[in-house]
């Protein structure tokens, strides 16, 4: 039974692997040949926007996970939760992935676990499920504070470059030579949008919307307030580049004095993991209740549901704004 069970996963595993990274090359040839039989034409060039754009639509078209992602409207959400993480997924492969993870985490936890701890692996397949969803979280935060560590002084190279007497929109361009990414490769995409005919207020938008950061709202809303009506745009990003630094620090000292709040979260909610680890080699009879009986299964159940929202609402009660 086991190696039927280990058979068949890696089966549907291959077949979730196939899916998720050949069906987008093979309808990519199905449409070339389909232009060559027909005799119908694409444009050579197309804009960066078009080309997300179809490829979005042409994503959200096909699958499973095509569906799911259509169903619940996950489409822009997850598009933009991709984009600001660097990530070069569509939705739909992302949902593939999670997809893949489950299965994976719920086959591998039912072969190597006992028969009287089965009922583990539903919880198993769950977190697996979510692995890649954090993952990209934790990749979209690390790049997020990459940026933000860089803004005040693109901020104060701005200011400096018009000073000389170069454009706005020319200094923006000039960040991409000067600075590392993420941040030199987000204004090079502003600039170059600007350059090929969109509008300054609308490029300078579509940064605030890859970039969810209050720095950036700041920035965009003061070069388009000071467009309409007039002022020292230099001056105006040097106090900026100033009011965040001052804002980093403060934040810091917040971060210290909420150090302890954040480690008493943490060990509350490693205690009773730790303690059931022990129970496992100490006494297993005594945990074995919560995996072989249904009441055992509900407990379990809610003393981990109870243990997340306790750490959530220490998590909460730790964090400031500023």
């Amino acid at each position: 039974m086991g190696f039927f069970i280990l058979f068949l996963g890696i089966w549907i595993c291959f077949f979730v692997v196939w899916w998720v990274f050949f069906n987008a090359s093979r309808h990519a040839d199905v449409d070339r040949l389909k232009t060559r039989l027909l005799g119908t034409t694409k444009p050579k060039k197309e804009k960066k926007g078009d080309q997300q754009m179809a490829l979005l639509q042409d994503d959200i078209k096909t699958g499973l996970a095509a569906r799911v992602v259509q169903k619940f409207q996950l489409q822009a959400k997850l598009h933009n939760f991709l984009e600001a993480a660097g990530l070069k997924w569509t939705p739909t492969k992302l949902v593939n992935i999670c997809f893949l993870a489950g299965l994976a985490g719920f086959f591998v936890s039912y072969l190597f676990l006992p028969g009287g701890y089965r009922a583990i692996c539903y919880l198993i397949g769950t977190i697996a499920l979510f692995l890649p969803i954090a993952y990209v979280w934790r990749a979209r935060r690390s790049r997020l504070r990459r940026f933000e560590e860089l803004f005040p002084d693109s901020l104060e190279f701005v200011s400096r470059s018009m000073r000389a007497g170069h454009a706005f929109s020319v200094s923006l361009e000039m960040i991409h030579r000067e600075f590392q990414e993420p941040l030199a490769g987000e204004f090079r995409r502003t600039f170059e949008e600007h350059n090929l005919g969109l509008p300054l207020e609308v490029a300078l938008q579509k940064l605030a919307k890859r970039i969810p950061l209050l720095d950036v709202h700041f920035f965009v809303s003061a070069v388009l307030l000071q467009k309409r009506t007039g002022g020292n745009l230099a001056e105006i990003l040097d106090k900026l580049a100033y009011v965040i630094r001052e804002r980093f620090k403060l934040r810091g000292r917040i971060r210290a004095i909420s150090a302890h709040g954040r480690m008493t979260g943490l060990a509350l909610t490693c205690i009773p993991i730790g303690v059931a680890v022990l129970m496992f080699y100490v006494n297993p009879e005594y945990v074995k209740f919560f995996f072989t009986d249904e009441i055992g299964h509900l407990m379990m159940g809610a003393a981990v549901g109870l243990q997340l929202i306790g750490y959530l609402v220490i998590q909460q009660i730790v964090k400031i704004e500023v």
